[in-house]
């Protein structure tokens, strides 16, 4: 009998991007009146999921760990397709940085196979827009011992038979094809795929549908002293908005393109005359 495919996705609540400011006093991100989004790189490795549920049947289990108001980004993925999410909130994770955050989220996802069946893929976006490091993938596949396959632009291949996965991944010098076995932790980009619209049974189903929510206190295994802010080295020594450049701009006019061509000539001639005779 082949084996369902259980696959992960990790996704995480931000600040909107166009209404993030900075706290001058202890350099962190106001979140209290910011509107938030489920970050898109996260929402591309969702739709990565469901790609795979759509062709293989998969079930999809959604994750995320933050305050309460979190939910909300669960449902938006329950919405789209995914079969489950899980909640995990507890005061203690407050402040988590990535090393922490990893930490947490491993356990969860282990406790996600014993809930509802063995994790084949986790899925997790390169990075998000709050915090634009790139770490938590790679350190969860660290505390799940699994492969990772990073800056993942195409699934070139899954078969649930071999339990084999191939990928493209983005390089700066071009693109890597790899092939590993499952399980496997993969980091989306948002050239992967274009995210579907989510349908009115979805829609109707996510209003109804109540997240699992765990707290500190379902992960008996738990070491405190690896959460939250006593769990995270990490410290933002500054953090700045940078300054907005003007540039100048001159205005083409014309109605056709030999007339738009002529005037941008004539006004390119214009600034080059003054600096070649010296003026």
């Amino acid at each position: 009998m082949l084996h369902l495919l259980h696959v992960v996705v990790c996704v995480k609540q931000v600040p909107d991007s166009r209404e993030i400011r900075i706290d001058p006093k202890n350099n962190t991100l106001i979140r209290q009146g910011v509107p938030s989004i489920v970050n898109f790189y996260d929402m591309h490795g969702l739709e990565e999921a469901l790609r795979l549920k759509d062709q293989f049947g998969a079930r999809v289990t959604v994750v995320t760990m933050g305050p309460p108001p979190a939910e909300k980004g669960l449902k938006e993925c329950i919405s789209l397709g995914a079969d489950e999410a899980v909640l995990v909130t507890d005061r203690g994770f407050a402040g988590a940085d990535t090393l922490a955050t990893s930490y947490v989220l491993g356990l969860a996802i282990r406790k996600i196979g014993e809930v509802w069946g063995p994790v084949d893929m986790v899925f997790c976006g390169k990075q998000t827009l709050d915090g634009d490091t790139g770490q938590v993938g790679p350190g969860v596949a660290c505390r799940l011992n699994m492969d990772q396959l990073t800056y993942v632009c195409k699934v070139a291949d899954v078969n649930p038979e071999t339990r084999r996965v191939r990928v493209h991944r983005q390089m700066e010098d071009g693109v890597e094809v790899t092939e590993t076995s499952m399980p496997v932790l993969l980091t989306a980009l948002k050239e992967l795929n274009k995210i579907r619209r989510a349908t009115l049974p979805g829609m109707i189903r996510a209003a109804r549908y109540k997240a699992a929510v765990w707290t500190a206190a379902d992960f008996p295994e738990l070491d405190k002293t690896k959460i939250g802010l006593k769990g995270s080295p990490t410290i933002v020594g500054k953090t700045w908005v940078p300054e907005l450049k003007k540039a100048n701009t001159v205005r083409v006019e014309g109605a056709t393109a030999q007339e738009l061509a002529t005037d941008l000539a004539g006004k390119l001639w214009a600034e080059e005359l003054p600096k070649r005779l010296g003026w």
